[in-house]
């Protein structure tokens, strides 16, 4: 039971202590003109309190995937919250405070656009694809998996409610006037409430683990699978599975880790901002809870199965991380509970797929300077959505392959970018540089070894990984020294 505390307990200290230390090398003004006042439009540049403003950056980096990943990420056992953990406080959170102050920084613009200003038009290009590529997985994610939660129901057996198109054809008629509709009309009015569902749903979940659960696992298990490996002379051994922590692990729990769908979202949020000051607590903020929120159903992924990994993943294959939850809420809340829990979590990815397009439809409008009417934004949404609903009929395991990798590879370019943001500004910029090498490393040994990338056996694609991921620091370093001394001399 202490493994619990102690998670939930790193990531509050880690925003007290570590959060302010981060916010100094940001050069937050107070004083400074916020992009809501200076671009007001009433579409997407409205001014947003902070309290209404972190329960909307919450549920839009949210959706299911502090849910799902952590879930997926159980079969790997305790050292997945070891993962959360750290990668929240000194990647995730960091991510998604630099991505949200230096779009407020830059009249709320989108990624792209901030990478062509600080690195070219080469870098802006490929974020741009990027970025597009990952907004539309994951709204198409976000279309399929709530669809096919809401139609398991046991409560619609026999009625037309259990047709998973019906779901899918009202989710995607959702998501096209809130893509379409300015922000305060729709998003900003429903997701404080959803907000809160979330916050209270998770604290049910997190008080059932601690009342009811048999086989929470403490901290002892931790210490001795690293004790363990230790021997072995590997400490990232495949699991029982054979799928290796290193890289798997990384990309299978993202959300409540690290996330670059997360750096997509924080300039919608950054439009709405009223003052800089509330960065910290918005876009840091969210983060930490996100984290609590994954810790919570990791150990619920671990805890709620007696007969430890086999159970796990044999429920996991008959119906899907989504199956978990439903076994999950019903054991530990009872049936008006878990009812509750399962439409939350049929919410919660509705809540992410809208902003997701949403966002899709803003950087578009940023690389290509489109002009927000509403026949532009329609010009924009619907043909958007359209391909979304063909993308459905798609399998749902391979658009999450690419959404897992394109995930982890938009977040390793974030972090460089907040490289180049500190390093200009003559900052600590280690604080992000480092988790970028991390991120490039874990990155590079997925391509190597993936099926779809290049299918090398692990024991090369650790050691290419790691070696590119060095690499692209020095290279960095190099080009930002060089470029240093020709200013200098002009």
């Amino acid at each position: 039971m202490i493994i619990f505390f102690i998670s939930i307990g790193v990531l509050l200290l880690g925003y007290k202590f570590y959060s302010p230390f981060v916010e100094k090398q940001a050069g937050i003004d107070p004083t400074a003109i916020t992009p809501q006042e200076r671009l007001r439009d009433g579409v997407d540049y409205v001014p947003l309190s902070p309290a209404r403003a972190f329960l909307i950056q919450f549920l839009n980096i949210a959706g299911i995937g502090p849910i799902f990943g952590p879930i997926l990420g159980a079969i790997y056992g305790p050292v997945a919250l070891v993962w959360i953990v750290i990668g929240n406080v000194v990647g995730g959170a960091v991510h998604d405070y630099f991505s949200g102050v230096m779009s407020l920084k830059e009249d709320g613009k989108s990624l792209p656009e901030i990478a062509g200003h600080y690195y070219n038009v080469v870098f802006k290009g490929i974020m741009l694809v990027f970025t597009c590529m990952l907004l539309f997985f994951v709204g198409v994610v976000f279309i399929m998996s709530p669809a096919g939660l809401l139609a398991n129901l046991t409560y619609f057996e026999g009625t037309m409610l259990a047709n998973n198109s019906f779901w899918v054809i009202a989710i995607l008629l959702y998501y096209f006037f809130a893509t379409l509709l300015p922000i305060d009309k729709i998003i900003a009015k429903l997701y404080p409430l959803f907000g809160v569902l979330m916050i209270v749903m998770t604290s049910l979940v997190a008080l059932a683990l601690l009342i009811k659960a048999p086989n929470l696992p403490e901290i002892s298990n931790v210490f001795a699978y690293f004790t363990d490996h230790a021997a072995e002379e590997d400490l990232l051994r495949p699991n029982p599975d054979g799928a290796p922590i290193w890289p798997l692990l990384f990309l299978t729990i993202t959300c409540g880790a690290i996330s670059g769908f997360h750096s997509t979202q924080s300039p919608m949020i950054a439009r709405c901002l009223t003052n800089e000051k509330y960065a910290r607590p918005v876009f840091y903020g969210a983060m930490m809870c996100e984290g609590i929120v994954a810790c919570v159903w990791a150990l619920a992924g671990i805890a709620a199965f007696p007969g430890g990994y086999p159970e796990l993943k044999a429920m996991i294959a008959q119906g899907g991380p989504g199956h978990v939850v439903n076994h999950i809420a019903t054991s530990y809340l009872g049936v008006f509970g878990g009812v509750m829990a399962i439409l939350a979590v049929a919410i919660f990815p509705i809540t992410s797929g809208d902003t997701a397009f949403r966002s899709l439809r803003l950087t578009l409008t940023d690389a290509f300077k489109i002009r927000q009417t509403v026949m532009h934004r329609l010009a924009l949404s619907a043909p958007l959505l359209s391909l979304g609903y063909l993308m459905t009929f798609i399998d749902f395991a391979l658009i999450w392959r690419y959404f897992a990798f394109s995930n982890m590879l938009l977040s390793t370019s974030v972090l460089w970018l907040a490289t180049k943001y500190l390093y200009d500004r003559g900052a600590f910029h280690w604080i992000v540089s480092i988790p970028a090498v991390i991120g490039t490393a874990v990155t590079v040994s997925y391509i190597a070894t993936a099926g779809i990338g290049l299918n090398f056996p692990l024991e090369y694609s650790k050691p290419i990984g790691i070696v590119v991921g060095v690499a692209s620091l020095a290279g960095v370093m190099f080009w930002h020294s060089k470029r240093g001394k020709r200013q200098a001399t002009a």
